[in-house]
């Protein structure tokens, strides 16, 4: 009973600022807020959000956001994947050293590798563009590291009699492994492709055109010219947080899955 009165609580304490943030975004601009109870008691209009997206280029960046999401998704989950299982599955020489490899990775902060990864991007000319914002974000250990323990639960027994029948390593990969690995891929997947969506820092850095921003980058621009109201920045982050919201409810039972079975905690 105390647990479920706790996690009653802590729930609240996620859910009320959203609540919060959806009520002042469909707020009249200007509204006079004398109380706490204010901020969720009408009038309400939705030409707040009319205007952002007819007005402002939140289109645009939310288009961005969501394909170079989906993009670095499935590579992310396809490369993954195949370098776990070519660790997990395949006999060849230096396997452990490349393994402890990717759990060095961990141990090295994303921010200590920004300058030479800028100065790769750059020499390859990929700085302002797509390409340059998808491929860093591809390299995950993590996901390497809970794919193979994932992938060394899978019996021997029937590799070896794939093998037998003639399956040959990426017929074993595509149709014995993968199927048995799909709550840890999608959770790999949907953690990945909420990162990218929230990712400000590399985008930031590798993008100088306003038609490839991300809404992370793109927002902060269009919020310096509204500093004396709450509304327009609630709209905004209102619409930039619906679609994350929208993947996690339509997920929930994988994530949750996906978890309990690759050991995330966090």
């Amino acid at each position: 009973m105390v647990r479920l009165v706790l996690a009653f609580i802590l729930a609240l304490c996620f859910l009320i600022p959203v609540v919060w943030m959806l009520f002042v975004s469909v707020k009249t601009e200007g509204t006079p807020i004398k109380t706490l109870t204010d901020w969720f008691l009408p009038p309400y209009t939705f030409e707040n959000y009319a205007h952002v997206l007819g007005k402002t280029k939140m289109l645009r960046w939310m288009g961005n956001s969501l394909f170079i999401a989906l993009v670095k998704t499935v590579l992310t989950v396809l490369f993954t994947s195949l370098a776990a299982f070519a660790i997990s599955k395949i006999n060849f020489y230096y396997k452990q050293a490349i393994f402890l490899f990717f759990v060095a990775g961990l141990m090295i902060p994303g921010e200590a590798t920004i300058i030479p990864l800028y100065a790769v991007i750059k020499d390859m000319d990929l700085l302002d563009s797509y390409l340059g914002i998808i491929l860093p974000g591809i390299a995950a250990p993590l996901g390497v590291i809970i794919l193979k323990s994932y992938f060394d639960g899978v019996p021997k027994e029937v590799i070896e009699s794939a093998e037998m029948d003639g399956c040959g390593l990426f017929r074993i990969y595509s149709t014995i492994v993968i199927p048995l690995a799909k709550p840890a891929l999608a959770s790999i997947a949907i953690f990945t492709f909420i990162g990218s969506w929230n990712n400000f820092l590399w985008p930031y850095l590798s993008i100088t055109s306003e038609e490839l921003y991300t809404l992370p980058v793109g927002i902060p621009t269009l919020l310096s010219n509204y500093t004396m109201d709450y509304v327009t920045p609630m709209t905004v982050n209102a619409l930039a947080s619906i679609p994350v919201i929208i993947t996690f409810i339509i997920f929930e039972k994988q994530i949750v899955k996906g978890i309990s079975f690759t050991g995330i905690k966090g």
